[in-house]
């Protein structure tokens, strides 16, 4: 019913403007905020709405060219058309003006862009269902349409200006809670997104997210959203704690292992692999300490530790070997 009824909205202003409804263009009434980093040059966009998957439709980033949110009555070509603009050397309002100007449809059109030297420009069409603005400001643009108040914008820059010194994803989450607390999406909530990538490209763009979680469906996706930015740090102590190990040295390793562990401390997984790290340091009795615990939980884990020996994974002894999975 909320999708019909959206559709009849758009029906009758295409046909009160001369326009064509397209079907492959999604909704997205939302909120979201994108920004830069002045320090690092790392660029993002967050986004939440009562819309389902929405990280799909309105992010759009490119380490070292730019970020672009579009929203409301989606064009999704914003997004790359918007890049591809940028990286021929326009500016974040050249490239919006060019986008808005072919697009018929651009008074349902919701869009911000920042590039890669800060500069930002945003648009929210004149027929964007209220409450509908946007705010732009140093090295970012918030941005809502169909939101329950009229503050949601202002909320979500003074939570960003506020936040100043703290790693970028961290500040658009914070923008993002203050959206939410300032009423949000007038029908409620569904999912979010997060998505972070750094000043320079390192031409290998599989790699070039620093940041990239998001919720599809949810009753509070902005807590789940911030969780799963929480377990990827995690991972990345786990990361950091294997890299420690590979140049020997056990001390940072452990230091990253453990505030990994601190972060997630029912996380069987980074438990596992600290236990057998430790065992491959010929630390076999701490362990054994760690491993017991894992096997007590779920015994697949020690099904797995057998497997390790043949391809190199554990390398203790047949004896050690032999003490671990008697646990």
């Amino acid at each position: 019913m909320r999708y019909s009824l959206v559709i009849i909205f758009f029906l009758l202003f295409s046909i009160c403007n001369g326009q064509i409804f397209k079907k492959d263009q999604p909704f997205a009434h939302t909120f979201s905020i994108v920004a830069r980093d002045s320090v690092t040059g790392e660029m993002a966009v967050g986004v939440q709405s009562h819309w389902f998957n929405v990280g799909t439709s309105v992010p759009w980033l490119e380490a070292g060219v730019g970020a672009v949110a579009t929203q409301s009555f989606i064009d999704k070509s914003y997004g790359l058309k918007g890049l591809a603009l940028l990286k021929q050397g326009l500016t974040a309002k050249e490239a919006l003006d060019s986008l808005l100007k072919a697009d018929s449809g651009r008074d349902v059109r919701q869009v911000a862009i920042v590039d890669n030297k800060g500069n930002i420009a945003a648009h929210t069409g004149k027929s964007c269902i209220q409450y509908a603005s946007n705010i732009t400001g140093n090295n970012f643009s918030v941005q809502s349409n169909m939101m329950l108040g009229d503050q949601v914008c202002q909320s979500m820059a003074n939570a960003f200006s506020k936040t100043k010194g703290k790693p970028l994803a961290e500040r658009i989450l914070a923008a993002l809670d203050a959206a939410q607390r300032a009423g949000g999406d007038i029908r409620g909530r569904q999912s979010a997104a997060l998505i972070v990538v750094p000043a320079q490209s390192t031409g290998k763009p599989w790699n070039d997210r620093t940041i990239d979680v998001r919720v599809d469906d949810a009753s509070y996706p902005l807590v789940e959203l911030r969780r799963l930015y929480n377990l990827q740090i995690a991972y990345e102590h786990m990361n950091s704690g294997d890299l420690a190990t590979e140049k020997n040295d056990m001390k940072k390793a452990m230091d990253e292992y453990g505030a990994a562990m601190k972060m997630f401390p029912d996380n069987l997984e980074m438990q596992y692999w600290t236990g057998i790290t430790l065992a491959n340091n010929k630390q076999v009795d701490k362990a054994i300490n760690i491993l017991k615990k894992v096997f007590a939980k779920d015994k697949n884990w020690k099904e797995l530790t057998r497997r390790l020996p043949s391809v190199n994974l554990l390398t203790v002894s047949q004896d050690d070997l032999k003490r671990i999975l008697s646990l």
